[in-house]
């Protein structure tokens, strides 16, 4: 074993470690943290930039892109009021969420983000429905789908 096989296996367990950390907090405070959301950016990065990978760093760049961009235009459109009179408004999603499909972009490519937000979006409305939540913590179901999808892709494609 040379010393890129085991500094690429260090990236993941700092990428899992990361992911279970923003997972945990959203669960339980509904708040994504910078602080692991960037360490888990930055993994992504240079995985895909410096080690074989599914997809190249430009497609990892456009699906980032295009998920923050997507996820920003839906939680702008539907904003919905707290109250007749607040000023205060509640998005569906949030900044932390917006950033996490984001780096979630880098890791999956445009195919693998796409599919990881069909499964989460349609696990978390089955989860919400079940246990009859209004606010649903979407990272657990995103860093869970985009597992699934990563494996899936690497035996699969």
């Amino acid at each position: 074993m040379n010393i890129t096989t085991v500094f690429f296996f260090i990236l993941l367990a700092i990428a899992a470690w990361c992911a279970w950390c923003i997972s945990v907090a959203d669960w339980r405070r509904r708040i994504i943290p910078d602080v692991y959301l960037f360490p888990l950016l930055l993994t992504g990065l240079i995985i895909v930039t410096f080690f074989p990978w599914k997809f190249d760093l430009t497609e990892s760049v456009i699906a980032a892109t295009s998920g923050y961009i997507l996820a920003t235009v839906i939680g702008k459109f539907f904003k919905i009021p707290v109250r007749k009179h607040s000023t205060a408004s509640n998005t569906p999603i949030g900044m932390g969420d917006i950033k996490l499909i984001s780096v979630g972009g880098i890791w999956l490519g445009v195919t693998g983000l796409a599919i990881a937000l069909v499964i989460s979006c349609i696990s978390g409305v089955i989860w919400g429905t079940i246990h009859k939540q209004k606010f649903i913590p979407f990272a657990p179901f995103f860093i869970g789908a985009g597992i699934l999808t990563l494996l899936t892709m690497s035996f699969l494609i």
